[in-house]
């Protein structure tokens, strides 16, 4: 591939669906001509990161058409904290830099990158903790972060270690807290995007206020698709975009997909850091790369590829495309080059499809009915809607977009800025009742959910709209270290994190020591929702907690 695909910055970065999805402009050849539609079509397998950009015919990016949300809203690729932090379930640390490097390093972007509010290592010998010098909690190598500087996580959940019993459940086992970081002060750039989905605390950086601002791909971004299911991402090509040949990437990322070559002894946990035992050697094969020549045309036209084109840098390090060799897996299914499935079609087999056709959207879908609330509670809720149709014939529309806010009444105006939401819902016939969750929310907060359906070409059709307010906190739904986080205010806070670290290394590696883990188990809920609802009782439980940290932190474990 030309070098001008991972190199060139003077690229068109700036462009957006949100652009995109109005009303086009002039047509591409005739003042009554509707436009084009783009429509990539691919089946992923479970658990993927994914991202598709069109490129012209020398490989020079033109524009992000989709991204995963991990990535384009919830800044998987920059965030605090090392990239080779283990990873798990809904994990919040470490800069994940291998997610799509050849994108990174394409798409023109050059944003600042995000660090832990107190790490201080961009200043030449001055990485200080609270107990002077220590390079194990310096920088990026620390996991924790101060409860002063740390907020409501709305929706990573904390690290776990892989004894937790929450480990496999996908949800997060408590409420968490994170640091939400500052910019970089540093020369050091990324091409990847700060998350979007924070609004700034009273312990956050005045960083997180631009965060939302400087990221052009959230409006691009989607829920991550389903495993098995065939997935459509619709592009409206621009009026500026002019006949030609195109090139279409798409670049897909999983976490724990090890094969001889890419193993837990080549690329292990971190060492000689605190947190190495939370979580597990993520870094499987790197990204894989598919490519696919297309056209645009007066005519309708439709490409595609059935082999993938090559891999990014395992280390996220450039943006280089490697060739297709013997490193990476290429006859298992859900592996390595067989992350996207295979497709039939007619005689054909595809993983990537192109369709390109004329733009009409002179009918587009209704609105939802009924979109209602079935189900609340403090973290979550349940909803429904009656599935709309396009136009007369009632077609099945070909996707839903749906944004939350919390605190403040959706509109019509404010809706694209609005929080996307993970949930996905797969487009059932006119008149069919559709359901979706969301969890991960604050409790007795007010939320404004809205939805809107989407035609072929991602014409939308009218915003349903609906308030839903969360319950009260059940009584003892509290972290297993309750008194001290109801002290601090948050899981990740260093002192409840080394208190944490002392629980699982030392107490419970002992037939004492688990009996006193199991007695705190039985009282301290009690304790934690009595101390978590005054000042003056959590102030004096951190100067009861004090003494006790302080000989833990002299301990080697």
């Amino acid at each position: 591939m030309p070098r001008s695909v991972v190199n060139n910055h003077a690229m068109f970065g700036g462009r957006t669906l949100l652009l995109l999805a109005v009303t086009l402009g002039p047509s591409l050849a005739h003042a009554d001509d509707p436009g084009r539609c783009i429509d990539v079509q691919f089946t992923p397998s479970d658990n993927l990161q994914i991202v598709a950009w069109v490129a012209d015919s020398a490989g020079a990016y033109k524009d992000t058409i989709f991204i995963t949300q991990q990535t384009g809203t919830f800044g998987l690729g920059n965030r605090p904290g090392r990239f080779d932090f283990n990873s798990g379930p809904i994990w919040p640390y470490g800069r994940r830099i291998t997610t799509f490097p050849v994108w990174a390093h394409g798409n023109g972007q050059a944003f600042d990158q995000v660090i832990y509010q107190n790490d201080t290592s961009e200043d030449p010998g001055a990485c200080f903790t609270a107990t002077g010098n220590d390079y194990q909690q310096c920088g990026e190598n620390n996991l924790s972060h101060p409860f002063n500087q740390s907020s409501a996580e709305s929706h990573f959940c904390r690290p776990l270690m892989p004894s937790e019993a929450s480990w496999d459940t996908g949800t997060c086992a408590t409420s968490a807290f994170s640091d939400k970081g500052k910019f970089s002060t540093s020369a050091v750039k990324t091409g990847y995007p700060p998350r979007t989905d924070v609004l700034r605390g009273t312990y956050d950086s005045s960083s997180v206020d631009l965060y939302k601002s400087l990221n052009p791909f959230d409006a691009v971004s989607q829920p991550t698709p389903v495993g098995g299911t065939l997935t459509h991402t619709p592009w409206p090509v621009p009026a500026d975009l002019p006949p030609g040949d195109y090139q279409l990437f798409v670049e897909v990322s999983k976490e724990f997909d090890f094969n001889g070559t890419y193993t837990t002894a080549a690329y292990p946990s971190p060492a000689g850091i605190y947190w190495a035992e939370y979580g597990k050697p993520y870094r499987g094969q790197p990204s894989v790369i598919y490519r696919v020549p297309f056209t645009i045309a007066a005519t309708s036209t439709t490409a595609s590829t059935s082999t993938y084109f090559g891999y990014g840098d395992p280390n996220g390090g450039d943006g280089t495309i490697r060739p297709p060799d013997g490193t990476i897996t290429n006859d298992t299914p859900g592996t390595g080059a067989s992350r996207l499935e295979l497709v039939a079609d007619g005689s054909d087999m595809y993983r990537v499809k192109v369709d390109v056709s004329p733009n009409s959207p002179t009918e587009v879908p209704a609105q939802p009915a009924q979109f209602v609330a079935t189900d609340v509670n403090s973290a979550g809720m349940s909803l429904s809607f009656v599935a709309p149709g396009v136009g007369t014939q009632q077609l099945r529309v070909a996707g839903y977009e749906i944004r939350v806010r919390a605190g403040t009444e959706m509109t019509a105006a404010n809706f694209a800025d609005s929080m996307p939401v993970t949930a996905k819902v797969t487009p059932e016939d006119a008149g069919h009742l559709q359901t979706f969750d969301l969890t991960g929310l604050l409790l007795e907060t007010d939320y404004w959910v809205g939805i809107r359906a989407y035609d072929g070409c991602h014409n939308s059709g009218a915003l349903a709209i609906t308030k839903i307010t969360t319950d009260a906190r059940v009584n003892g739904s509290v972290d297993a270290c309750f008194v001290a986080t109801a002290a601090y205010g948050s899981l990740m806070a260093n002192d409840v994190e080394m208190l944490r670290h002392f629980r699982d290394s030392k107490l419970r590696s002992n037939a004492i020591g688990e009996f006193g883990v199991e007695a705190y188990y039985t009282f301290g809920p009690l304790v934690a929702n009595i101390i978590g609802e005054s000042d003056v009782l959590r102030t004096s439980a951190r100067d009861v907690l004090r003494p006790f940290v302080e000989r833990i932190r002299k301990l080697s474990f």
